[in-house]
Order: structure tokens, then sequence, then C-alpha cells
């Protein structure tokens, strides 16, 4: 996660600069992020069913805790919208607006340009994964997978890979929608318990230390992601399906 820090802070600096920012801005934004905060990471394509800003819903209280003084959080976004999806860029103005208007620059950033070096440096360094697309929507979700081997703990809706990586206990499953038949209402309700995780739980598990500093049923949680995800989602398996599935019923 230090490394992420540095990463971050250092792209933030050289983003800056080449906009013109002065230097007592950019040194000031610069300071953002600090290592020993819970950091959940929004990282993917901008588009309308992904739902980039679903965390932004209700804001005050995201903001709330985000500035909790006892057990703050962070959240890094990154990812680029199509030239022409007008609302995927608005998305993103959005998410700079919320960190401007509240003042938290410093614990809400989101970087430009993403590409496969800050999507390694993401997946290595984050606490929480988050995916909260519309349900039935999700391709597969393969960020996830590279965060959940590197022992990011992910929250997602059960879509994609993950109604079959989940098992209780190497993440968080957001299942809000499942009691509403309406999507407005779905949204609130999904956007609601991920609120109520990061409140009640996640960031409880996080802060919770032992006296060397170590969040023993964090690290519990981190080891059994690395696990579970890493002996069924790999190579091995997509090639042993493909050749189960595909090119052996051909041959055939």
């Amino acid at each position: 996660k230090q490394s992420l820090i540095t990463f971050v802070r250092k792209k933030l600096a050289d983003d800056l600069a080449a906009r013109g920012y002065v230097g007592s801005k950019i040194v000031r934004l610069t300071r953002a992020l600090n290592p020993e905060y819970l950091t959940i990471v929004y990282a993917r394509r901008f588009a309308r069913y992904k739902r980039a800003t679903l965390i932004l819903r209700d804001k005050d209280r995201l903001a709330k805790i985000l500035t909790n003084s006892t057990k703050p959080v962070q959240l890094l976004f990154a990812g680029k919208a199509h030239p022409a999806d007008t609302l995927g860029k608005s998305m993103i103005k959005e998410i700079l607006d919320f960190a401007r208007d509240y003042q938290i620059e410093d614990r809400v950033v989101f970087l430009e340009n993403y590409d496969i070096n800050i999507a390694r440096h993401l997946a290595w360094g984050a606490d929480v994964w988050l995916n909260n697309p519309v349900r039935e929507n999700e391709a597969s979700g393969t960020s996830g997978m590279k965060a959940g081997m590197n022992g990011v703990l992910n929250l997602s809706v059960l879509d994609g890979w993950w109604p079959e990586g989940y098992n209780g206990r190497n993440g968080w499953a957001i299942t809000g929608a499942e009691y509403h038949p309406q999507y407005e209402m779905q949204e609130a309700a999904e956007a609601g318990q991920i609120y109520d995780l990061i409140e009640d739980e996640i960031t409880e598990l996080y802060y919770d230390r032992n006296e060397a500093g170590v969040p023993i049923r964090w690290v519990e949680r981190m080891k059994e992601s690395i696990a579970s995800i890493c002996c069924r989602f790999n190579m091995n398996r997509v090639l042993a399906d493909y050749a189960r599935q595909y090119y052996i019923p051909a041959k055939r």
C-alpha cells in the first residue's frame, strides 16, 4: 500500500504540473492519501451500467464515513469513459465535484489515463475492491480476481465471477437489490448496504488491531481471499474448461 500511495502522489504531481497548477496547490494535493487509512478502490471503464457513482448516492453520509476520526476511509477512482459517452464523463465530473465541494480532495482521488501500470499498483495496494454493476451485466470481472489474488477483499454485487468466488469469508456481497422490484429502490438499497457494510463491518475489522498493530481478523480474510481465488481462477482452469467443453467435443 505504501508503494501505491507513493505512486499515486507522484502521478498526481505530474498530472497537475502538466495542467498548469501552481506549486503550492500541487504540494497540498500530492499530500493526499494516507497509507494507514482503509483504502477502497473503484477501477474500471466508466459506463452507466457499472455505476461508478453508486457510492456517491448519499454524499453527506459518505463524507462522514470518509472523515470518521477513528475509522477514516479513502477512495481511489480510476478509469476512462468513451469519448462519445457523455454520461460516463459526467460520472467522473461528479466524483471530482464531490471531492472539491466537501473539501476532501485528500480522501477522494481520481486517477487519469488509466492503464495497465496504474491497474497493477491498485491491485497490489488496495484494501477493498469495489464492484457494483447492474446485476446480469457483468461479463466476468477479471480485475476483481487479480485484486483478490493479491489479498484485496472484494466488495461486489453477486454477478460475473463473484457468485462462484464468494464464500462468505473472502470479501463481501452486495445483495440489497434482490428485495426490491423497482430499479430506483434497488439502487437505494444497494448504496445503503455499501454504507452499512463499510461502517459496521469493514472498518471495524480493518481497525481492530493487536498490540503489534496487526489487524488479525482482516489478515485472515486476506489469506482466505488468496487461497480461495488462486486455486479456482487461473489459466489452468481456463485451458481445462476450453479443452473439456469445446476443443475435445469439437474434435469428436
